[in-house]
């Protein structure tokens, strides 16, 4: 891992630079500090789950929102001019360093003091997400996944089939398949009539960093074209357990409504999708310790939210 990284960093002209791991999630993020009080993010980007061009696009988007004023990280060129390199066959980028620390932890709860101010900035900031991707026009060869019908409920979901969790019971794994049926005939039924573009995906609490009053938004490796609904109810849906998620909930739409105009009919559906692609993203990590807890609590969230749907 060290001659990876300090082979990258020659690439990039930072040879002599402090750097440290500060994240092993899906992708293994290092601080680079320079000599000259310069910071980067180094990305190793997990083997064989991206393709270069779909890399690509992501730090093509990426520059676009940074250029026309959103809180991201920045792609940084390497000496010659590339965005994107290999080293070790290790997919590797660099990006601008952001201020600020997470929102918060998955699981735990929020600890903000202007909590409503925060999530209504938060809004603002997706909206214009969403507002600055539509004025983009991508180049011909733009590759990221889409979050659409087939991608959420389709026989080969993004996030993997979530009715074959090998954690479901009999009962669960019928309420799972009867409800995507349904689920998949009430979104063809209103699709065309969703706002779609790309969206973030992944807009969790670690992803959104909070410096002050500004909110900046990280991690674009889920992005892709998706409805828009869909990337407001992956923020909301990891803040349902705050006792103040009503307010919350009403603060960030307020938030993102202030700046675009968006029809939240159908996001109790999208928040019930959101729910199933966790029961399908952790069957291909069962092996990863602490595996089958999460996939328990994926489990009975999805039920939960499955027979609220089922009783409406």
């Amino acid at each position: 891992m060290n001659a990876t990284v300090n082979s990258a960093l020659q690439l990039w002209g930072l040879e002599g630079a402090d750097w440290s791991l500060i994240a092993a999630r899906e992708n293994r993020v290092f601080k680079v500090n320079t000599r000259g009080g310069q910071s980067y993010a180094l990305r190793l980007h997990r083997r064989a789950f991206r393709s270069d061009a779909e890399l690509t696009s992501e730090l093509e988007w990426m520059d676009a929102l940074a250029k026309g004023g959103l809180n991201v990280p920045a792609p940084i060129a390497a000496m010659d001019g590339a965005c994107l390199h290999r080293v070790d066959d290790v997919q590797i980028d660099v990006l601008s360093w952001l201020p600020g620390a997470p929102l918060g932890e998955t699981g735990q709860p929020l600890s903000l003091t202007d909590r409503q101010g925060v999530f209504r900035r938060i809004g603002v900031q997706m909206a214009r997400l969403h507002e600055i991707s539509d004025a983009w026009t991508p180049p011909e060869n733009f590759d990221r996944w889409s979050w659409d019908r087939a991608g959420l409920l389709g026989n080969q979901p993004v996030w993997g089939r979530f009715w074959e969790n090998p954690t479901l019971s009999h009962e669960d794994k019928t309420l799972f398949e009867a409800t995507r049926d349904r689920a998949e005939q009430q979104l063809a039924e209103v699709e065309k009539a969703l706002d779609y573009g790309l969206i973030h995906a992944d807009l969790v609490r670690e992803n959104l960093m909070i410096d002050g009053d500004r909110v900046y938004l990280i991690d674009f490796d889920d992005g892709g074209w998706g409805f828009r609904l869909f990337d407001l109810a992956t923020f909301l849906f990891k803040n349902r357990s705050e006792p103040d998620f009503q307010e919350l909930n009403s603060a960030f739409l307020d938030g993102y409504q202030s700046r675009r105009s968006i029809n939240i009919d159908a996001l109790p559906l999208f928040m019930l999708l959101r729910a199933f692609t966790y029961v399908g993203w952790v069957i291909n990590r069962m092996e990863e310790p602490g595996a089958t807890g999460r996939s328990k609590r994926f489990v009975e969230t999805a039920r939960t939210l499955a027979t609220e749907a089922r009783a409406a």
